[in-house]
C-alpha cells in the first residue's frame, strides 16, 4: 500500500512539471550514436558510417566524414556502424564497426581518416576517449579497461575491472580519474594513469548501470533496474522510475541531471542537491543514446534515430 502510495506521488510530481520543448533539431544521416560537442560545432557518430558535422550558427551539416564500407556475414557491403566518437583539438576519434565482429579505432586529422586499431588485436571496443593527446582510454566488451599509447602503438594497461560485461565510463574533466560500470552496477572510480581502483561505489543499482556521467566529483547512473543513481562526496541516493533508464547527464557543475526516463522518450532534468523534479523535456522520438549538457542549462540529445535536439532550460 506505502509502495503504491509513493508511485501515485511519484506520478503526480512529474506531471506537475514544466514541459520544455526543442528550441531547435539537427537531422542527421543516419541512426545517431554519439555526440560531441565544442563551442559553434555538434558532431554525430551514426549508424550509417559517418561523423556528420553541423555548424550551430547556421543549424547546417557543413562537413562529413565518410568510413570505408565492411562486408557483412554475407559476403555484402554495409555502412561501418559508429559506436563512439570524441575529440581532442584537431583530431576526431572514432570507434566503429569491424569484421568477425571486432571492432576499428580510427583518427580523423586534416582531411585524413587513419585506422590506429584494427581487427587484429581482437579488441570489441564499445567506447573510447581521448585522456590526452597521445593517450587514449578504451572500454572493452569484457569489462577490460584500456590505457592505450598512440605513439607507441601499444597498451600501458589492460585492467580487469569485474567479469561482468562493460557498460560505459566517463573521464573527469582534468582526466586524471574516471568513472566505469558494468552490468553489476557497480561503478569504479580509477586512477587513470595507473589503473588502480581508488573507490568501489554501489549499493543504488541492483542491475546494470547503462550509462554514468563524472563531474565535479559527482557520479550519475542510468541503470537497467530503473533507477538513476547519485553519488557525491558525503552520501548516495536513488530516483526510482517505471522505465528502463538508457541514457544520463550531469551539468558542467553537477547541479543539475538529465535521465531519459519513460516510454515516451521524455527528459526528466531534476537538481542533484535538491532531488527535486524541475524540467520535462519532449521531443526525442527513439530510444535515447546520448544526452549531453554544453552549458549548465542547455543540452543536446540523440536517439536511435536521425534527429538531434537542442533544448534550453528556464
Amino acid at each position: 500500500m506505502r509502495f503504491a502510495l509513493l508511485v501515485l506521488l511519484f506520478c503526480g510530481q512529474l506531471l506537475a512539471l514544466e514541459r520544455i520543448d526543442p528550441a531547435y533539431s539537427l537531422q542527421a544521416s543516419g541512426l545517431v550514436q554519439s555526440i560531441y560537442y565544442e563551442p559553434n560545432r555538434l558532431y554525430a557518430g551514426t549508424s550509417s558510417g559517418t561523423v556528420d558535422i553541423f555548424d550551430l550558427s547556421s543549424k547546417e551539416r557543413i562537413k562529413q566524414v565518410v568510413l570505408p564500407k565492411i562486408k557483412d556475414f554475407m559476403g555484402d557491403e554495409v555502412p561501418a556502424k559508429i559506436y563512439s566518437i570524441d575529440k581532442f583539438a584537431d583530431r576526431l576519434l572514432i570507434v566503429s564497426q569491424g569484421m568477425k565482429g571486432y571492432r576499428n579505432l580510427w583518427i580523423y586529422e586534416d582531411g585524413k581518416l587513419e585506422k590506429k586499431i584494427d581487427i587484429s588485436r581482437h579488441w570489441f571496443m564499445v567506447k573510447a576517449a581521448f585522456v590526452d593527446g597521445e593517450h587514449l582510454l578504451i572500454g572493452l566488451l569484457s569489462n577490460q579497461l584500456v590505457l592505450y599509447d598512440l605513439a607507441e602503438q601499444k597498451p600501458l594497461y589492460i585492467k580487469q575491472m569485474s567479469y561482468s560485461s562493460f557498460s560505459d565510463f566517463a573521464l573527469a574533466k582534468d582526466g586524471d580519474t574516471y568513472a566505469s560500470t558494468d552490468e553489476s552496477g557497480v561503478v569504479h572510480l580509477v586512477q587513470t594513469d595507473t589503473g588502480a581502483i581508488q573507490k568501489e561505489l554501489k549499493g543504488q543499482n541492483v542491475d546494470r548501470a547503462y550509462q554514468v556521467d563524472y563531474k565535479n566529483g559527482v557520479v550519475l547512473t542510468a541503470g537497467q533496474d530503473r533507477r538513476a543513481a547519485v553519488y557525491k562526496r558525503y552520501g548516495a541516493y536513488y530516483l526510482q522510475f517505471d522505465f528502463l533508464l538508457y541514457a544520463c547527464a550531469l551539468s558542467p557543475k553537477a547541479q543539475l541531471a538529465a535521465v531519459a526516463y519513460n516510454e515516451q522518450n521524455n527528459i526528466l532534468i531534476f537538481d542533484v542537491g535538491s532531488k527535486e523534479k524541475l524540467y520535462d523535456l519532449k521531443g526525442q522520438n527513439a530510444t535515447m543514446t546520448q544526452i549531453l549538457f554544453t552549458k549548465e542549462r542547455s543540452l543536446f540529445s540523440a536517439s536511435d534515430d536521425r534527429v538531434i535536439n537542442f533544448w534550453r532550460l528556464p
